[in-house]
């Protein structure tokens, strides 16, 4: 990691002792990988760690009075949804060597693609007496890694609801709809929804159990999946502004679809695949079914 050059001392990296990330589950904890593909939005994240800083070091290789209140703190935000905070921020006031544990429960539905934890240590408050190369502002930083776990697999990760469509305009038998507004330029957290109809029981206890599927949900999120991909592409398609030098911007509903279209058909032209899917739309379904590789689950 690339040490960032702050205007003010800091102390060596060494003063902090940072263990990994640990994933909370049902059945112990486990590293934190570098990926979950079968995560979706109704799997909320609880994460841990432990760190060990030696604060009187700390605080003497900063230029800072050995009564300054440093803190530990960690602000996550997640490249899906464009959403983030803080979730702990614990102040130190003691000396010698502490070793304190972070704790971070995280809503599924705040989440999506990258899913970055930086943690920090700081200074606690603003500092009048500091000297001119210490640290003086509330919130300097001393010391601070960045870890990563990124939350979508191979296919498309969006908010979903679960609804009873005989109170909605929707087919009261419909098991599921993707609803998909804005330009290309929106935001994709604000643009897609996947509504899944309560009264299929078996399409709603597929998505209830998508972090540990059964044979049975693992078919139906499959084609959940090839669906969804198909409306994406097919309204990606209907943009003639959707081209492959086309700018659209990270987190944007066009750099989304941009994304998936590569990821099915690489190698294509989006005018190829265009011109397919107006002249031989059955053709155009078969290859795109062929993409999404439908009910070869594991």
């Amino acid at each position: 990691m690339t040490r960032r050059v702050l205007p003010y001392r800091t102390p060596s990296e060494d003063v902090v002792a940072a263990e990994p990330w640990f994933l909370v589950t049902e059945d112990g904890e486990v590293a934190m990988p570098d990926a979950l593909p079968d995560w979706d939005y109704h799997m909320d994240l609880h994460l841990r760690r432990t760190i060990r800083v030696d604060l009187d070091r700390a605080r003497a290789q900063s230029g800072l009075p050995a009564d300054a209140a440093l803190a530990v703190a960690v602000v996550w935000t997640a490249t899906g949804s464009n959403l983030g905070g803080p979730t702990n921020h614990e102040r130190l006031t003691d000396g010698g060597t502490i070793s304190t544990e972070i704790d971070v429960l995280l809503r599924g539905a705040d989440l999506g693609g990258l899913l970055l934890l930086d943690t920090a240590l700081v200074l606690a408050e603003r500092r009048h007496d500091a000297r001119p190369s210490s640290p003086r502002l509330a919130g300097s930083v001393l010391w601070s890694d960045r870890e990563s776990l990124r939350l979508q697999g191979d296919a498309p990760q969006f908010p979903m609801a679960v609804i009873d469509f005989a109170r909605t305009s929707f087919p009261d038998h419909a098991a599921w709809h993707l609803q998909i507004s804005g330009g290309l330029d929106s935001a994709t957290m604000g643009s897609l929804l996947l509504l899944v109809n309560e009264r299929n029981s078996v399409t709603a206890t597929a998505f209830e159990n998508a972090a540990k599927p059964r044979p049975i949900d693992r078919l139906v999120l499959s084609a959940v999946y090839a669906d969804a991909a198909r409306i994406m592409i097919e309204h990606a398609l209907g943009h003639d502004d959707f081209t492959e030098d086309a700018d659209f911007p990270d987190g944007s509903l066009g750099a989304t679809l941009l994304g998936l279209f590569h990821q099915l058909f690489p190698g294509q032209s989006i005018n190829d695949i265009r011109l397919r899917q107006r002249t031989s739309p059955a053709l155009f379904a078969s290859d795109l079914q062929a993409a999404v590789k439908i009910f070869e689950v594991s």
